[in-house]
């Protein structure tokens, strides 16, 4: 569980970051484009076009580096995060029919995903998905397998589930599941 907290919110905030960081990149250029009120033409000659192009181009470089660069910065970050996922995948991709069989018999059948108002969805299981998705690192087992609908797996699709959602889900699961070590949910490969 604290494995999921942490990775969880590490990603939501490198997004923040990246999105404050577009945003400022954005600002700081339209606000470079703010003309230039330190040139006094009293009887001079207006300046030429070069020298206001570079000026203009100047204050746009000026305006860029320090977003720019902690924009660079968290992309270096996210394909360092990102090659370690690859590392961590679990060479099995699928299910065995084994987990298969073990996974849909403990769900009943039944999909295990969050539908409206956080309920257990009410529509047959079809798949076999990875709680913890399979291409950040999830594992190939019966502890990360979850039943779920073709709808509810396409949604998910290959996010990591809030630790909110999987504390939800084993809630549901002591339901209907009666050994307390079928109720957790989501592992993760170590790093080789």
């Amino acid at each position: 569980m604290l494995e999921l907290r942490r990775i969880y919110w590490t990603r939501a905030a490198l997004r923040m970051a990246y999105f404050a960081a577009t945003v400022w990149l954005v600002v700081a250029v339209i606000l470079s484009f703010q003309p230039n009120t330190t040139h006094v033409t009293l009887g001079k000659t207006s300046p030429s076009v070069a020298s206001i192009m570079r000026e203009m181009f100047d204050g746009i470089l000026a305006a860029i580096t320090a977003p720019g660069l902690v924009i660079v910065a968290l992309i270096i970050t996210v394909l360092i995060i990102r090659s370690r996922d690859v590392r961590r995948r679990d060479p099995v991709r699928r299910f065995t029919r084994q987990q298969r069989r073990e996974g849909m018999a403990r769900a009943g059948g039944q999909c295990e995903m969050e539908a409206g108002f956080r309920r257990r969805c009410s529509r047959p299981a079809e798949h076999g998905d990875h709680f913890y998705p399979w291409s950040k690192g999830g594992s190939t087992s019966l502890q990360n397998f979850v039943a779920a609908c073709s709808r509810c797996n396409r949604a998910k699709g290959a996010q990591i589930p809030s630790p909110a959602q999987q504390e939800r889900l084993e809630g549901r699961r002591r339901t209907y599941v009666t050994l307390e070590v079928a109720v957790a949910v989501g592992e993760r490969q170590p790093l080789p």
